[in-house]
């Protein structure tokens, strides 16, 4: 492939393709394999299937249940859990089709959610079927598929309630044609969001009840954080086509450690209470500080991973406030990294940058 990221159903086809084989389970209507192949597509069988998420089966197994019955799914958690990560791959698995998105911004329109016009079909025409222009939802409505809404805490409140018929009716009006789109079976709707950033508007009452809200926590710990950065980072080197890079564990280890403590204000041996910063420090951001590092490694290094190559990434991701957050990372970098003897060379490249 030439592209840069291919779907979840195109770079996994053959996962896909392997799965539905042999998948003899009952399939709800419009579904392309069976909850429990979907199941096994996320989390991986240890052997033809890489596991696209890691963390508890039984909140993977709650999501796909709740997209087999008339419940929409809301994937609810702080930035960083894989919220989008699962969406597009449950949407993957169980329509063959991850592309009908609506991303979630403070200028999202209703269009977006509803439908919109060709204007100029529209002014020369009139309303008509061929003048309309299906917004992802309603496309995924008449081909019974799943639609995703990503951030629907970022789009404005007038503008979330227009999934409210779409999810409680099945059916999506246009009175200036006096007519409906009805859901085909196969239809339903996940929404991913959180409620820690800056620019959320709170989901009404009436809304939250039509979704059934799973909740992804962070890693439960150190070594399952160093797990899935591992794996990410080696994912992303290769579609990247990053020159090989002799990556330790150690480095992953090192940084997945800064982001835990500053994250949860305190030392990995609860001895220490550390400031956090007004960033979330997430499991993605380590992945990225790692992947760029890499870059750095194999490009201006001698391709392999150092201190100096994760050290400006880790202050670029830990200093967003330049008051604030400076005086947090100064204090855990004195009072904390310097006091640990192995950490002297990623103390000495981290005052470099700071």
């Amino acid at each position: 492939m030439t592209v840069l990221r291919p779907h979840a159903e195109d770079q996994y086809a053959e996962e896909l393709a392997f799965l539905a084989k042999d998948d003899d389970r009952t399939r709800p209507p419009g579904w392309k394999l069976s909850p429990w192949a979907v199941t096994t597509y996320i989390l991986g069988d240890g052997d033809r299937v890489t596991p696209k998420y890691v963390g508890a089966r039984r909140i993977v197994e709650v999501a796909v249940a709740t997209l087999a019955t008339d419940r929409a799914l809301l994937l609810l958690g702080v930035p960083g859990t894989a919220k989008t990560w699962l969406s597009e791959h449950l949407a993957a698995a169980i329509s063959g089709d991850s592309t009908l998105l609506v991303q979630g911004t403070a200028g999202t329109a209703e269009e977006a959610v509803r439908y919109g016009w060709n204007y100029a079909r529209l002014l020369a025409e009139g309303p008509s079927i061929d003048a309309l222009t299906p917004s992802p939802v309603m496309r995924a409505m008449a081909e019974g598929r799943i639609a995703r809404v990503e951030e629907l805490t970022r789009m404005p409140s007038d503008v979330q309630d227009a999934l409210i018929t779409v999810l409680s009716e099945k059916t999506l009006p246009i009175p200036e044609l006096n007519r409906e789109v009805q859901a085909e079976r196969g239809f339903n709707v996940i929404a991913t969001a959180n409620d820690r950033d800056r620019g959320v508007n709170e989901l009404s009452s009436a809304l939250r009840r039509r979704f059934n809200t799973v909740v992804l926590p962070v890693p439960a710990t150190a070594e399952e954080e160093v797990d899935i950065v591992s794996r990410r980072v080696t994912q992303l080197g290769r579609a990247l086509e990053l020159p090989e890079t002799t990556t330790g564990l150690s480095e992953i280890r090192r940084v997945v450690t800064v982001f835990r403590e500053l994250r949860m204000g305190v030392t990995e041996d609860g001895c220490t209470k550390v400031k956090s910063p007004s960033g979330t420090l997430s499991t993605a951001e380590a992945i990225s500080v790692l992947t760029n590092g890499i870059a750095l490694a194999a490009h201006f290094g001698d391709g392999v991973l150092r201190p100096a190559d994760v050290a400006a990434g880790i202050v670029g991701a830990v200093v967003q406030e330049p008051v604030s957050d400076r005086v947090v990372w100064r204090e855990y970098l004195e009072t904390v990294v310097r006091e640990r003897p192995d950490w002297r060379d990623f103390y000495r490249a981290c005052r470099e940058v700071s």
